[in-house]
């Protein structure tokens, strides 16, 4: 993924937001995450749009770094933002929360590009659907991918980082970073706890990471807590940076950003790799979606369609490293690789004839992959618990010699401002003395 969107680009798009005679018909906002689109492609869909509809069309575009801060612009603010682009649980809770518009699908004389979106997709987001709500009348996936170990090939063997269990390994001790995500993080604990049930068959990964009792919460803190001491750092960016600099050998992330940084190591000599532990893991989709908010609709439905076009699909996926949802036969043929020695079944994405392709794995999961895979539903109403829970395993991550230096120093400071206050309260009242003597 690119590690920065233009700044230039962003105050053009922002500073240009003051013309008050414009309707706002003439005006889409755009919120979506940093470094989650082609840039050419975003400053060319004006052009597109005059073309397709005869209507000029500016857009506002801006961007966020976390679920729950859209979410409380939407809902809280009710910020008149024409499009979002959330992660599935964010949209299960906006579903749930009827903070959604149906996306208007009559484009006129424009194509209906949203069936180039991967019926296996569409069938997954189906599962957060709502009582009289399809998840599909009101989202179109964008970006796909999993969550797991990105590693270093000069210190560990594919066999080594094969199991989640390399985590709680002594031996990687100071030498793993851990996304800054409690969700992975839940999700990856609790799999672990299971894993010899997960191995027998006797339960699955959709059932364990969507258990959010009491004991299932209890369960995954300890097991992060007995992770800690291995653990470098908690990271939201720099992780892919850190392991290209060899200065970690293990680091849980996602696909996207594996892809990234395998690319920007292989550039400097060093050599990465991704897997999907055998035990099975977390898959995450990103969806556009028009608010409950929203004041121009025909806008945002045509740059849904616009960007289900397989040309602007291949053109995201170059630029930013994630794999889009958008599954043609233009999109497989753009993607096959016949350097590659392995061979995918992809089937279950692109349907039949793709059952045998060679294509990067880290982009496009095989099929057994994804079996043992699955997505992580909203929390609800143990979601404080959760976090709660995430709260107690990051804060006391200092160890107690950190934490016995904190308290000396600030031991030192407060006996120091105390004598300081002291010492300037004696001044004080010699220089009261002396001025009393001095007028008598």
């Amino acid at each position: 993924m690119k590690k920065y969107i233009s700044l230039f680009l962003c105050i053009l798009l922002l500073a240009s937001c003051s013309n008050s005679g414009e309707k706002r018909s003439r005006v889409l906002k755009v919120y979506n995450w940093a470094d989650y689109i082609d840039e050419e492609v975003l400053t060319e869909f004006p052009a597109w749009y005059k073309e397709q509809t005869g209507e000029d069309i500016r857009i506002i575009y801006q961007v966020f770094d976390i679920n729950e801060i859209m979410l409380t612009k939407i809902e809280r603010g009710q910020e008149d933002f024409d499009l979002v682009c959330p992660s599935e649980y964010i949209i299960e809770r906006m579903l749930k929360k009827d903070l959604l518009l149906p996306i208007n699908r009559n484009f006129g004389k424009t194509p209906d590009y949203i069936p180039n979106i991967s019926p296996y997709i569409q069938k997954e987001l189906e599962k957060i659907s709502q009582p009289g709500r399809h998840t599909n009348d009101y989202v179109v996936p964008y970006m796909w991918g999993t969550a797991g170990i990105l590693y270093n090939k000069k210190f560990k063997t594919l066999e080594e980082v094969s199991s989640w269990g390399c985590l709680w390994d002594a031996v990687n001790r100071g030498k793993i970073l851990m996304k800054d995500s409690y969700r992975d993080a839940y999700g990856t604990a609790i799999i672990y706890a299971h894993a010899r049930q997960l191995a027998d068959s006797t339960i699955t990964v959709e059932q364990l990471m969507n258990d959010n009792s009491p004991e299932a919460i209890a369960l995954a803190e300890q097991y992060l807590k007995d992770l800690k001491p291995n653990i470098a750092g908690w990271e939201a960016d720099f992780g892919k940076e850190m392991m290209t600099k060899n200065k970690a050998w293990l680091n849980l992330t996602w696909s996207g950003d594996a892809v990234w940084a395998i690319e920007e190591a292989e550039a400097v000599g060093v050599d990465l790799d991704y897997v999907v532990p055998r035990e099975g893991s977390n898959i995450w989709y990103d969806g556009w979606a028009i608010p409950k908010y929203a004041r121009n609709v025909k806008a945002a439905s045509y740059f849904i369609n616009y960007l289900c076009q397989p040309d602007i699909a291949l053109r995201n996926m170059d630029a930013i490293g994630y794999v889009s949802a958008v599954a043609t036969p233009e999109i497989m043929e753009a993607k096959i690789d016949t350097t590659l020695e392995q061979f995918s079944d992809l089937s279950y994405f692109f349907g039949p004839g793709a059952d045998s392709i060679q294509i990067n794995p880290i982009q496009y999961p095989d099929r057994k992959v994804v079996e043992r895979c699955a997505m992580i539903r909203d929390f609800g109403d143990s979601t404080e618990l959760v976090l709660e829970m995430w709260s107690r395993v990051k804060g006391d991550n200092l160890n107690t010699g950190i934490v016995l230096l904190i308290f000396a120093v600030f031991g030192i400071l407060f006996v120091w401002i105390v004598w300081k206050r002291i010492s300037i309260y004696k001044q004080k009242k010699r220089h009261h003395r002396r001025r009393r003597r001095i007028r008598r």
